[in-house]
């Protein structure tokens, strides 16, 4: 299970005070909570200001606030993140823990950015990991969990998880780790920054200012006599390299990459500078992923879709005519959205010996994807329009979440 943040709880006047900005920040945490919110915005304009909060990826708007708050509550965010309320010209980070409704405890990462009209701040909530987290609740199929799971059971070997930011990578590591994660097991992490922390797993948050970057506290881990690696994110050669060879060298190395698609994984890695016949000898699986919203069960109803549209969006003329997809309605329950949720969709691609002699050789983009194709892998779209075919979410969102062209 993961271990509360060890950040301080802010003291003094400014957890007691019970202005009316200090009522607004608390409804809006309320809100926040009750809604499923990962982000919370603050945005400063050249007459007002505006909250607004990020559910299941998608921003709405909260009633205007006074305009005559707006100082009183960045101020008020600011000392309770421990930030610096004198200094406006500098982005700032920090964080903040604090009891929310039902006397919930919850931490918060606090960025402040000076814009032209003032500070805009984004405050990231640091959910814990769901106690029942599994590579099933994460939306991973029959077909690919038993190869996601030999990759990550194995004892030496790099597995990648790929895609844009916001679709999961982070949450889909910690689930790894936590599978990984006995007593038998050394388990180091370097991360930018930590956002959960794990009980049992040594996590090390990179500080660029400081040299400690992920190059460099990767090879420190080394020297730490680790068993299974996690690397917040391959940016450059350098980390690229020390990731491959220890990955080649008796660890298990888990980390992420910023592509569009599994098989571009391999091109990308190249594109930085890691030597192919170390790629193909250490890389074993790269999954990529979205996430979609889930319609919610209240209110979703049937859809119908023609022939046309069957076909405009990928669904294969073999599905049968009694497949009925649902499409977002609204209700009260979901507040006016139609979903409620998300869930991961994932195209996974082992690395076969074929696969591991185009690595090597090495192949262009379109002949990894061939292969891979050949391989048994699925596309990100086959993926979601599964989820379709389940009910479990439209096709309108399947198609937005995997649109990669």
């Amino acid at each position: 299970m993961p271990a509360p943040s060890s950040s301080p709880l802010s003291t003094g006047p400014a957890l007691v005070d019970d202005g009316p900005a200090a009522r607004l920040f608390a409804a809006t945490l309320d809100q926040a909570v009750a809604r499923g919110a990962s982000d919370i915005h603050i945005e400063p304009s050249e007459y007002g200001w505006r909250i607004r909060l990020r559910v299941d990826g998608t921003l709405h708007e909260l009633p205007h606030p006074p305009a005559l708050l707006r100082d009183a509550f960045v101020t008020r965010v600011k000392v309770l993140a421990r930030l610096d309320i004198a200094e406006r010209r500098v982005p700032q980070d920090g964080r903040l823990r604090l009891t929310v409704a039902a006397g919930r405890v919850e931490d918060y990462r606090v960025s402040a950015l000076p814009t032209v009209h003032g500070e805009k701040l984004a405050l990231r909530r640091l959910e814990a990991l769901p106690p029942d987290l599994s590579l099933t609740s994460l939306g991973f199929d029959a077909r690919q969990r038993p190869l996601v799971e030999a990759a990550i059971r194995a004892p030496h070997g790099l597995v990648l998880v790929t895609g844009p930011t916001g679709s999961g990578k982070t949450l889909s590591l910690y689930a790894f780790l936590q599978m990984l994660n006995t007593a038998s097991r050394n388990i180091c992490t370097v991360e930018d920054p930590v956002e959960i922390q794990l009980q049992g797993i040594n996590q090390v948050s990179v500080r660029e200012k400081t040299g400690l970057t992920f190059a460099a506290a990767l090879r420190a881990l080394l020297r730490q006599d680790p068993d299974v690696i996690m690397v917040g994110e391959i940016r450059d050669r350098e980390t690229a390299d020390v990731a491959l060879k220890a990955a080649q060298t008796g660890h298990l190395v888990l980390a992420t990459l910023h592509t569009n698609d599994a098989p571009s994984a391999v091109g990308r890695l190249i594109d930085i500078g890691a030597a192919p016949y170390n790629l193909s000898a250490a890389l074993r699986l790269v999954t990529a992923q979205r996430l979609v919203r889930r319609l919610c069960r209240t209110c979703r109803t049937p859809e119908r879709v023609s022939p046309a549209a069957r076909a405009a969006a990928g669904i294969a003329p073999e599905v049968t005519p009694d497949w009925t997809p649902y499409t977002a309605a609204g209700c009260p329950a979901c507040h006016g959205a139609g979903y409620r949720g998300r869930v991961g969709v994932h195209q996974v691609m082992r690395i076969s010996p074929a696969m591991r002699d185009l690595i090597n050789t090495p192949a262009n983009g379109q002949a990894i994807a061939a292969q891979a194709r050949a391989d048994g892998a699925t596309s990100l779209r086959e993926s979601a329009l599964a989820r379709v075919g389940d009910g479990t979410t439209s096709i309108a969102e399947a198609i937005a979440a995997t649109d990669i062209a």
